[in-house]
C-alpha cells in the first residue's frame, strides 16, 4: 500500500485533500547545538536511544577522525531526534557508555546519529575501550591535526597517561577532560604548569603558546555546533520508521578517488576505467575488497618527487602525470602483496587484514623493487613478512597511519635494496607483552585479526574435516572464529570469569559452522572426544595447528579455562616470537 506522505507524517488532510492555501503543518524544527550541551544531556539521560536503534559499532580510527574533523570546524553532517512523550511507541535505551536510564524516562531519543554521538561521547567523557588524546607539543612544533589526534586503549593510556605528571612530561591533553569535569582545559592546564619545571619568563611564553593552541583547535570543539532537526512526538511510527530506513539506506560518501576521478576526466585520464581494468586483471584486488583510496596513497608515496606523503591533502594534489606514470607499477605491487599475505601470513579473506593502511608501503615498496630478480626476491619477501608482523603485533599503524605508511616505505626500501641497511624502526624497536592477549577481543581489531591469521599461518587445519583451512574452505564451511570454552558453559560452571576473558583472543579459533553448532554448549573434554572419533590419530596434529595445548595432560581434556589460558598464551608467544625475529 502507498502511503501518501501527508497521511505518514501524521498530517490530517480535510476531506481527503489539504487545501493549498492552508500552512503546512510543521512536524520538525531545525537548530544549531553545542556538542557539549549534546553531550552533557546524553550524560543527564535526558538524551537516548530509540530501542530499535542497531548497537554502536564504529572502529576508535572513525572517532579519531571525527575529533580531527570537529577541531578543524568542518562539518559533520546533521542529527535527527524525536521529541518523546509519555507512553510513547519507541521505548527509550541509554547511549552506549552511559549512565543506564534506570526508569528515567528521556525527553529526545536519537535517531540519525546515534554512532556519530556515542563515539564523541565516549571520547569526551572517558568511557569505552579507548582514551583520545592531544598532543599539544606536537601541535607547537606544527605538526599535522592528524598526527597529534590518537586514541589509546583504556587500559594502555591509564597506565602510560593516566597521571597529571605523564601528561605534563609530554604536553598531552586527554579529551576527557574536557567536558566531563569542571573546568575543563583551563584547569587542567593549571595542573600540568605546576607539574611542570618552567618558571619565571619560561613558564609565561609555555602558557602563551598553550593557550595559542587551545584557541586554533581545542574552542574549535567547545563552540562546535550541530544542526540538529528535531520531529515532533506527533509523527507516526511509520514516518518515523521510513524517514529512518531512507536515511540509512541513500546516505552516499563523496570520496577521494570520487574527486579525483572528476579531476583527471578533462585530462584523458580514466581513473574509473583503470581501476576496473586492474580488478580485472588481477581478481585479488576484488575478493580482498581493496579501496581504491589505498591505491592512491600507493601511488602518491612512490612517484613523489620530493618528501613523500600520502595525507588526503597530498592525494588531492596528486598530477595526472604521477597517476600515468605510477598506476601500473603499484597495482603489481599490491597484488604481490596480496598474494603473500594470502599464501604466507593466513590474511585469506579481507575480514582477517589487521590494518589496511599498511596495504599502503607494502604497494609502493614491492612497486620500487620489482625490477630486482632472482634468489633476492625470496630474501625480500621474507623481510616484508617479518615487517608485517612487527607492525601488526607491536601496533604501529594506531595512529598516524598516514605517517608510518611513509616511514615504512622509506625504510623498506632501504632495508630492502641497501647492503647493510637497519631495519626498519617497525621492525628494530618490536615490542609486544603476551599478556596483552588476555585483553585482546574483537575490539583490539587489528591484534586480534593478526592472531587469527597467525593460525591460519601456522597451518590450521579444519577440525571437521582435518583439511588445511584456506579461503575456499572459510566460504564452503562458513569457517569464522568461535569460543573454545563455549561462553555458556563458562557462565554455567566458571560464572565469576570476566567477559573480557571469556571472549579474549586466546579462547578463539576457527571452527566451520558444523562443528560449532555441534559444540553449543558442552565442555571441551565432551565435543573434542567426539572430534578425537573422527580424526583419529591426526586428533593433535588439528589441534596444534590452532596452537592448541594437545596430550593427555592438556587443560582442554581437563575442562580447566585458567589452565588452558595460561598454556595458550605461552603457544601463541612462542609463535609470535617465531614470526617477528
Amino acid at each position: 500500500m502507498v502511503v501518501p506522505v501527508a497521511t505518514a507524517l501524521g498530517c490530517q488532510p480535510v476531506g481527503g485533500i489539504r487545501n493549498p492555501e492552508e500552512p503546512m503543518p510543521s512536524l520538525f524544527e531545525t537548530n544549531p547545538v553545542s556538542l557539549e550541551y549534546l553531550l552533557q544531556r546524553i550524560h543527564n539521560r535526558d538524551t537516548a536511544l530509540p530501542d530499535f536503534q542497531r548497537d554502536f559499532v564504529w572502529e576508535p580510527k572513525a572517532t579519531e577522525e571525527l575529533i580531527e574533523s570537529i577541531c578543524r570546524n568542518f562539518p559533520a553532517g546533521s542529527l535527527l531526534q524525536i521529541k518523546n512523550a509519555e507512553g510513547f511507541y519507541f521505548a527509550p535505551r541509554a547511549v552506549e557508555g552511559a549512565p543506564e536510564l534506570d526508569g528515567h524516562n528521556p525527553e529526545m531519543l536519537i535517531l540519525d546519529g546515534q554512532q556519530r554521538l556515542t563515539s564523541l561521547y565516549q571520547a569526551f567523557y572517558g568511557v569505552g575501550g579507548h582514551r583520545y588524546l592531544i598532543n599539544l607539543q606536537g601541535l607547537m612544533a606544527g605538526e599535522d591535526l592528524e598526527d597529534c589526534v590518537y586514541y589509546l586503549r583504556a587500559p594502555v593510556a591509564q597506565k602510560y597517561r593516566g597521571t597529571i605528571a605523564q601528561q605534563a612530561a609530554d604536553l598531552v591533553f586527554p579529551l576527557e577532560r574536557l567536558f566531563a569535569t569542571a573546568g575543563g582545559f583551563d584547569d587542567w592546564l593549571d595542573e600540568v604548569l605546576e607539574a611542570r619545571p618552567e618558571q619565571g619568563d619560561d613558564r609565561r611564553e609555555l602558557t602563551k603558546r598553550l593557550r595559542a593552541v587551545k584557541r586554533e583547535w581545542i574552542d574549535n570543539i567547545l563552540k562546535y555546533d550541530f544542526p540538529v532537526v528535531t520531529l515532533s512526538p506527533n509523527t507516526s511510527a511509520e514516518a518515523v520508521c521510513t524517514i529512518f530506513e531512507t536515511l540509512n539506506r541513500t546516505g552516499v560518501k563523496l570520496s577521494v578517488f570520487d574527486l579525483l576521478a572528476a579531476r583527471f576526466w578533462p585530462e584523458d585520464v580514466r581513473l574509473r576505467d583503470l581501476w576496473d581494468r586492474a580488478r580485472n586483471a588481477y581478481p585479488l584486488l576484488s575478493e580482498h575488497e581493496i579501496d581504491p583510496y589505498y591505491l592512491l596513497q600507493g601511488v602518491s608515496i612512490y612517484t613523489a618527487s620530493g618528501a613523500p606523503s600520502c595525507k588526503r591533502g597530498d592525494v588531492l594534489k596528486m598530477t595526472v602525470t604521477q597517476v600515468t606514470d605510477g598506476w601500473e607499477a603499484v597495482v603489481r605491487g599490491l597484488n604481490t602483496w596480496l598474494t603473500i599475505l594470502r599464501t604466507q601470513c593466513g590474511v585469506v579473506l579481507p575480514k582477517l587484514m589487521p590494518y589496511n593502511p599498511m596495504l599502503v608501503p607494502a604497494m609502493a615498496t614491492l612497486a620500487a623493487v620489482e625490477n630486482v630478480t632472482g634468489a633476492q626476491v625470496g630474501a625480500m619477501h621474507q623481510k616484508m613478512q617479518r615487517w608485517f608482523w612487527c607492525s601488526v603485533f607491536g601496533q604501529s599503524y594506531e595512529n598516524s597511519p598516514n605517517s608510518q605508511a611513509v616511514a615504512d616505505y622509506t625504510d623498506l626500501v632501504a632495508w630492502l635494496t641497501t647492503p647493510g641497511a637497519t631495519e626498519p624502526r617497525s621492525v628494530a624497536g618490536f615490542q609486544f607483552d603476551p599478556s596483552s592477549l588476555r585483553e585482546t577481543t574483537t575490539r583490539q581489531r587489528a591484534v586480534y585479526r593478526g592472531v587469527l591469521a597467525l593460525i591460519l599461518q601456522n597451518g590450521a587445519r579444519d577440525l571437521h574435516c582435518g583439511k588445511v583451512i584456506d579461503a575456499a574452505l572459510m566460504r564452503a564451511e562458513e569457517v569464522d572464529d568461535h569460543h573454545v570454552f563455549p561462553a555458556a558453559w563458562l557462565d554455567q560452571q566458571t560464572p565469576k570469569v570476566p567477559g573480557p576473558l571469556r571472549d579474549c583472543v586466546l579462547n578463539r579459533t576457527l571452527l566451520d559452522k558444523s562443528t560449532n553448532i555441534r559444540i553449543g554448549k558442552r565442555a571441551p573434554s565432551d565435543y573434542l572426544g567426539e572430534v578425537a572419533q573422527m580424526l583419529g590419530a591426526d586428533m593433535d596434529a588439528v589441534l596444534s595447528s590452532h596452537l592448541l595445548p594437545v596430550g593427555a595432560a592438556s587443560p582442554l581434556m581437563a575442562d580447566q579455562f585458567g589452565a588452558f589460558i595460561d598454556a595458550r598464551q605461552a603457544l601463541l608467544a612462542q609463535r609470535i616470537t617465531a614470526v617477528t625475529s
